[in-house]
């Protein structure tokens, strides 16, 4: 983890304090949304209700003026367990510009998706204790959404307002990896020329810093059926390729590069050798060398595995989440938002982590980003999520300030 000790804090000016003073009253608000919001379910393939959601946060982004509309996704697809490959539907994303003529413009995202389905049992909010907020999505991140709404009704009412322009971008699919909406994100990110990401800090205020990079893969293996008591031989067993391709694939795993073979599919009555299988893996690397690398290997290990089998294998995937290191751009805005919390008396430290987020798209772009502003929070993507409501005012304040900075000090990308 990174010092948490500020080189140079720069203390709160007036006009900053004065900004910052509009939220003292803010949490309630903040948790009523987050309640509201939570309610809704929204899980990343519920059309329906991710369209109710982006329904409300119109109405929450409508106080803050620009131009806001619902943007369609962009195509996708997915592999079956059968091994077809079958359109997938994404829900609408919410984009949001003001000020687009500024000299320096910022890009703030969240996700109104989460991982719980319509059928999940986690639907509804309980309260832990009077600081303590169990709920789906309240910290992953409609918790990050309200922190987001609320740091920048603050700065709208700051002095220094009128020199900053944003952007926002609320999509429907991060929670599987953005595949919709990741064009409308690294085409924001390259008209601007900073992003704040509001992903959950973990419970102790702890920030993301490097991330690896991810992509999901899935091998499609047509082998030849056959009886497997009166002519194995004439057989090519697809389930037998898939294992095979598994293994190797496991033993690509290195100090900047993860590799887990999670699912096979196919199969069927066992005195039939079976001619059909998907395999399904996931890549983490840390560095986009490692991801080249990496994926090179997959179709190498591919074919070689076709030939000592005798069956066909298409790959199916892409690395959707790029490396993202803490290089020198990153680290310069980690930087500020240290020494902002420094001067609103928060200690604000970050460690390296396999996790992705949106975060990866933006970096990628070249945009320095922060991707975890939102509040503090932990358990996410189970049914003991929980956010930390006496994080929400802080949060919003740090996420303000450093919006005041730069908007009186510039930003050079």
């Amino acid at each position: 983890m990174s010092s948490a000790v500020a080189l140079h804090p720069q203390p709160l000016s007036a006009a900053e304090r004065a900004a910052l003073g509009t939220l003292a009253g803010a949490r309630g608000p903040m948790l009523a949304q987050i309640e509201a919001w939570a309610a809704i379910n929204s899980g990343s393939r519920n059309l329906a209700g991710l369209e109710a959601m982006a329904t409300a946060l119109l109405a929450a982004v409508a106080p803050l003026g620009g131009t806001a509309r619902l943007v369609d996704p962009a195509p996708a697809d997915a592999v079956d367990a059968a091994g077809d490959t079958l359109a997938i539907a994404h829900g609408r994303n919410l984009h949001v510009v003001k000020r687009p003529d500024a000299p320096v413009r910022v890009l703030l995202t969240g996700h109104m998706d989460t991982v719980f389905g319509a059928d999940h049992p986690f639907q509804a909010c309980r309260w832990r204790d009077t600081d303590t907020l169990g709920g789906p999505g309240v910290a992953d991140m409609k918790g990050g959404i309200a922190v987001m709404l609320a740091a920048l009704a603050a700065f709208e009412a700051s002095d220094v307002a009128a020199g900053l322009g944003w952007e926002i971008v609320l999509n429907s699919d991060e929670e599987v990896s953005s595949p919709g909406s990741t064009p409308l994100l690294v085409a924001a990110a390259r008209r601007c020329h900073l992003g704040l990401t509001f992903e959950p800090a973990l419970p102790d205020g702890t920030l993301a810093g490097a991330r690896k990079g991810s992509g999901n893969f899935s091998a499609i293996v047509a082998g030849r059926a056959a009886h497997a008591g009166r002519e194995p031989e004439n057989g090519r067993n697809a389930i037998l390729a898939a294992a095979d391709l598994a293994l190797r694939l496991k033993a690509l795993t290195a100090d900047d590069l993860t590799v887990n073979p999670a699912r096979i599919d196919g199969g069927g009555p066992n005195n039939i050798v079976p001619d059909k299988a998907v395999l399904r893996w996931n890549m983490r690397a840390s560095t986009p060398d490692a991801a080249a690398r990496a994926r090179a290997s997959v179709d190498t290990l591919a074919a070689a595995v076709a030939a000592a089998h005798d069956v066909a294998i298409h790959v199916h995937g892409h690395s959707a989440r790029p490396p993202k290191p803490l290089d020198a751009n990153q680290q310069r805005l980690f930087d500020l938002v240290r020494d902002c919390g420094a001067a609103i008396g928060l200690s604000i430290g970050w460690r390296d982590t396999g996790g992705v987020c949106d975060g990866n798209n933006l970096a990628a772009t070249g945009l320095a980003v922060v991707d975890t502003l939102g509040p503090r929070g932990g358990a996410i993507h189970s049914a003991d999520e929980f956010l930390c409501a006496d994080s929400l005012v802080e949060r919003a304040q740090l996420a303000a300030l450093v919006l005041m900075r730069v908007a009186r000090s510039g930003w050079v990308r």
